[in-house]
């Protein structure tokens, strides 16, 4: 099957043994607004599941849950929410399950408060824990906040899988669109520590002229 390639679950793979129903994320989506009302309970039980799409489903759900929660800003509710979420990061392991919810949950969460956890799981030795420290921020870069990111990103410089190095270098290009000055004066001082692919998605939307200026490190 496609997908399985495309999510890598491979023998050794990052996604090995996650097994793939083949439903669409249009249709996930479409489902969960009609089952906002579904308990706690009933989300972790799907957030454990094998099936990939079951996992995504809850994830959805609850990204949907505390937008209600913020628009009635229910703060014991929004707190319950991102703590049950931060409880199953081990389930939260592939790129696409990450990358829907955690700038939507951990990032909408924190923005208002001390944002130092951040850091704590950039330092992980799990995958998925580092790349929502990562992907989280892209909540905080809508909104004009570039400081964690930085921090975060130099901690990962050295990391070794690709997926971190793709989520480094696109949050990177993200805060670049709020601030090309502080996004320049990083790249200044660690192109030359960036794996190839970070810089690559870094510097994606800059001039020719300024991509070829820090690729010419790697020759």
């Amino acid at each position: 099957m496609e997908v399985k390639r495309f999510f890598k679950t491979g023998k050794g793979d990052y996604g090995e043994g996650d097994i793939f129903l083949g439903i669409r994320t249009p249709l996930l989506r479409k489902l969960a607004k009609n089952h906002l009302s579904l308990p706690l309970r009933e989300l972790k039980w799907l957030l454990r599941s094998k099936i990939h799409e079951e996992r995504l489903f809850a994830l959805i759900v609850l990204v949907e849950k505390y937008k209600c929660e913020e628009k009635f800003e229910n703060e014991s509710k929004k707190r319950a929410l991102y703590l049950l979420y931060c409880r199953h990061f081990r389930f939260i392991n592939n790129w696409d399950l990450v990358d829907i919810s955690a700038p939507h949950i951990v990032g909408r969460y924190l923005a208002d408060k001390d944002k130092g956890i951040l850091l704590d799981w950039a330092k992980s030795s799990h995958l998925w824990t580092r790349r929502i420290a990562v992907v989280a921020n892209w909540w905080f870069i809508r909104n004009g906040d570039l400081g964690m990111i930085f921090k975060v990103a130099k901690l990962l410089l050295d990391d070794p899988h690709d997926l971190i190095h793709k989520a480094v270098g696109w949050m990177l290009r993200e805060a670049a669109k709020k601030d090309r000055k502080k996004a320049m004066a990083f790249l200044e001082r660690h192109h030359r520590k960036m794996p190839r692919v970070m810089l690559r998605y870094a510097i994606e939307r800059y001039p020719s002229s300024l991509r070829k200026k820090f690729l010419i490190f790697f020759g």
